[in-house]
């Protein structure tokens, strides 16, 4: 999208190379050079689309004019210039714009009025299970079950980038979205054909995870969007959003030898969580930052999320160039990059600090060796001190020592007990696409093998390269025959473990976990630890560097103080502990200068789209709309428009609800909806049983969000979820006020009868409600459930936006209250009263909550609405933002 005005007298062009480019130039308005570099991204975006209606002078003005220390209270537009996606929340996409294809003829419309405006691309990487590993041909067979188990996805998905424009799919085993995206997709200078001129801008991104934010290391303004906020970014909807207030991160000193990038990004996490980055950008500036490589930057952007920022962002400079350069980009796009971001003043100066909302500072040369766990990636732990903080957590987990004698499937025999790590993973887009840790976990387990350490024989062993080209550094210095004698085969190119995708531990390991009721640990290298998220049998998950993962294999439990115990003795008797064997930081880097060239990704993304024989010769639908299988169970039908009018009905007051949910603090989206397996018994498995599938064809929560039917089933089903309505019971389960004494129910078939009964439902939670990946089915779920409104302590950024998204009401208790501060336990009837003021075109600050004890006694409060922009109340007011589109389509 190109702006119809030009009030400040911006465009102008640039000549690099011989060729001319059309710009807007942000120095033409006021107060631009002291900005940060951020919000300098976002200001040429206003002024790139500056139309009168939906950005204005008046909002350019605004930023320019952008007061570091207000708090944010000015709505501006955002529109990206790409969307990215991956399968597992980029299939519900598809499914949506397939039903919109469908909906906006039965308005009066045609097809093609639905079609993305900008590229949108897909990366297949969530879908690639571990179920075999440890054997070398554990990568292809993973990859055959794949494509058994997800068909009929691929094969809508291929249907899709026939029919849609501008929408590209990365087939499966290729690599991780967001390391697929750094290394070859990301532009970070755009250039686009308007009328036989050529436009030169940022690239800017929003994606369908998390943890797009890794694209924030190369320059890249981007964040994770819901998936139904991507989708209206895809047909031409800017995305509302506050200018936000920007902390700025100074980073001094240099890290010390033995120290990763991952101990940085733990630190960074802890420190950003403490301070409080919600809803914020982070921007790192000093004389540091030109020592931090660029793979430890896109380490650091990837965690945004885990910090709980909006983005956190490096700027443009010579390490940026280095790495394009070294990923095979033209040397001509190289030198756009460099003309285009010296023009614009958003190349980084370290001698130029722009103004911050906040400072906060890292001297790198402070930072030690870490892991983070046992449930939260903020939860750091010194490694001098992780054993001790191990047994303090125990606590939480387990009772006294129960050991189990165990004989596996090899005859060997061993003692199974708390702390066990039985999964080992090298995992994640965090790491993976980081040389210095992949290598070093190549160094470990060489120097390991070297003294004849091996990984413990209850310990499941896998590797999941970010990327192809790993592979190919590894086989080209040879350290991936040192991973492979220590059981590190690789598995699948996909995210694995990190995502739940871990598979199942050996029947007789597992069985002797749940028969002993032990506490037993997982270590991988991602940026997710969430209970119940890793694997059903395993309680405690740790994130760890990869060569720390390494270790921990080596040590075979949690319970170890790597300082003072020996991970086993060599060849002549000898202790052999961790110093002994851990990588020297100039070896590694000598191998990444001898193993790594810019032919190897050349080589690798030339390629990319095409697939292999598994991907070509799928057979594929055509057509502009999809032929629906009534049959199938992976892909139906979306509901959101049934019966849908042109005319949006008055939004109302919430009258007689009830509580489906009582929840603490840090409730995550996996909590609302998991993506890892399910049993039969659930409500998933018995509705996937009554279609005859059987239970070993049940696959994953996450490769069916192409099925709304399996996905309402799935919603609030964690197998570690705790619902305060009932006492000490874990899972997806409710009382049932509809039933004579409430019973426990699951939560799926009491939603069921309060819907039958037309009762309304609200969900009662804590602090940082929704934090976690960016999973639109934890709102899409919870709208389909019937539930009305979600009253918290706080929320994080995206599942508040993905709730309005979908037509749910985001309220806050009134500052320093909560549920249970007020007296509620979740039995009350509630009723919401001012809803209605959205009808007028006002959105209410507070609305007034009622809820009526048993005994008629009553407890009132304002709440606070979270709905923060005018478009999330247009948004609401249509019952959601992809009925807001299809009507302004139409």
């Amino acid at each position: 999208m190109m702006a119809s005005l030009n009030s400040f007298g911006a465009m102008t062009a640039l000549e690099v190379g011989g060729k001319s480019y059309q710009v807007f130039d942000i120095n033409k308005v006021e107060g631009a050079k002291r900005l940060p570099y951020s919000l300098k991204v976002l200001l040429e975006n206003l002024l790139r689309t500056e139309d009168g209606a939906n950005v204005t002078k008046a909002h350019i003005e605004a930023l320019g004019g952008w007061d570091a220390n207000a708090q944010p209270d000015t709505e501006i537009q955002f529109t990206p210039a790409r969307v990215i996606m991956q399968d597992f929340t980029g299939v519900p996409c598809v499914v949506d714009l397939a039903t919109m294809r469908e909906a906006v003829v039965d308005l009066g419309g045609t097809p093609d009025k639905i079609n993305p405006l900008a590229p949108a691309e897909m990366v297949i990487d969530h879908s690639v299970i571990s179920d075999v590993y440890g054997v070398a041909s554990a990568a292809a067979r993973n990859v055959e079950i794949e494509y058994q188990r997800n068909g009929e996805r691929y094969q809508f998905l291929r249907w899709g980038q026939g029919a849609f424009d501008e929408f590209k799919v990365v087939p499966p085993g290729t690599g991780i979205v967001h390391q697929v995206n750094i290394e070859y997709l990301a532009r970070v200078t755009f250039t686009r054909d308007i009328d036989g001129q050529v436009f030169a801008y940022p690239d800017t991104c929003v994606g369908t995870d998390s943890h797009t934010t890794m694209e924030n290391g190369l320059g890249v303004l981007g964040w994770g969007v819901g998936g139904i906020e991507a989708e209206a970014a895809m047909l031409g909807q800017p995305i509302s959003m506050l200018i936000p207030r920007v902390v700025g991160f100074k980073l001094s000193g240099q890290i010390p030898a033995g120290v990763t990038a991952t101990d940085v990004v733990l630190t960074i996490t802890q420190m950003l969580r403490q301070h409080g980055v919600v809803g914020k950008f982070v921007e790192f500036y000093g004389e540091g930052v030109g020592s931090v490589p660029l793979a430890n930057r896109a380490t650091i952007g990837n965690m945004s999320p885990e910090f709980g920022s909006t983005a956190a962002m490096f700027p443009v400079d010579d390490v940026t160039l280095d790495y394009l350069r070294l990923t095979g980009r033209s040397e001509e796009q190289l030198e756009l990059i460099k003309a285009y971001n010296q023009a614009q003043g958003m190349w980084h100066d370290p001698a130029v600090e722009p103004e911050f909302s906040e400072y906060l500072e890292l001297d790198l040369s402070t930072v030690v060796a870490s892991i983070a766990g046992p449930k939260r990636p903020q939860d750091r732990i010194e490694l001098t001190s992780s054993k001790s903080q191990f047994e303090t957590d125990l606590k939480n987990y387990a009772q006294a020592s129960n050991p189990a004698k165990v004989k596996d499937q090899k005859g060997q025999e061993f003692v199974l007990d708390h702390g066990a790590v039985t999964l080992a993973s090298i995992t994640s887009c965090t790491n993976t696409s980081n040389p210095s840790v992949m290598l070093a976990a190549g160094v470990l387990a060489r120097n390991a093998a070297a003294k004849g350490l091996k990984a413990k024989p209850w310990v499941k062993t896998t590797l999941a390269p970010g990327s192809k080209v790993v592979t190919d550094y590894y086989e080209k210095s040879g350290l991936n025959r040192d991973l492979e004698a220590l059981g590190f085969y690789t598995v699948g190119y996909g995210c694995v473990t990190c995502i739940g995708n871990s598979g199942p531990l050996n029947e007789e390991i597992s069985q002797a976990v749940n028969d002993n009721d032990l506490a037993v640990t997982a270590v991988l290298s991602g940026n997710r630890n969430f209970e119940g998220r890793i694997n059903p049998d395993i309680k405690m998950n740790y994130l760890a560097s990869p060569p720390l993962v390494i270790a921990y294999s080596l040590a075979g439990t949690m319970d170890f103080d790597f300082d003072n115990e020996a991970l086993g003795t060599d060849t002549d008797g000898n202790d052999v502990f961790l110093r002994d064997i851990w990588p020297d930081p100039v070896e590694v880097q000598q191998i990444a200068d001898a193993s790594i060239d810019s032919d190897m990704f050349k080589a690798k993304y030339a390629t990319v789209f095409d697939g292999d024989e598994h991907w070509t010769s799928l057979p594929t639908p055509d057509g502009n709309t999809f032929a629906w299988d009534e049959k199938s169970t992976y892909v139906r039908k979306a509901p959101y428009f049934d019966g849908m009018p042109l005319t949006p009905s008055p939004v109302t007051d919430i009258s007689g609800a009830r509580v489906l949910a009582k929840l603490g603090d840090s409730v995550t989206t996996d909590h609302i909806s998991p993506a890892g397996s399910f049993k039969a018994e659930t409500p998933a498995g018995q509705y996937l049983v009554a279609n005859g599938i059987e239970p070993k064809d049940f696959n994953t929560y996450g490769s069916r969000r192409g099925n709304h039917e399996v996905m309402i089933r799935g919603t609030f089903a964690n197998i570690r979820l705790r619902n305060q309505l009932l006492d000490n019971v874990e899972g997806g389960f409710t009382r049932d006020f509809t039933l004579e004494g409430a019973p426990q129910s699951y939560i799926y078939d009491a939603s069921q009868n309060y819907q039958a009964a037309g009762v309304p439902l609200v969900v009662l939670g804590g602090k940082e409600y929704g934090s976690g990946s960016s999973r639109d089915w934890a709102a899409k779920g919870t709208s389909l459930l019937g539930v009305k409104a979600v009253i918290t302590e706080s929320f994080e950024r995206i599942h508040r936006s993905n709730l309005i998204g979908m037509g749910v009401l985001p309220l806050q208790f009134p500052l320093g209250q909560s549920a249970d501060s007020l007296g509620l336990d979740g039995t009350e009837t509630f009723d919401i009263a001012g809803v209605t003021q959205l009808n007028e075109g006002v959105t209410p600050k507070t609305v007034a909550v009622t809820a009526t004890k048993a005994d008629g006694s009553v407890v009132a409060f304002d709440a606070v609405v979270r709905i923060d922009t005018p478009g999330e109340a247009d948004y609401y007011r249509n019952g959601g933002i992809l009925q807001y589109v299809l009507r302004s389509l139409v």
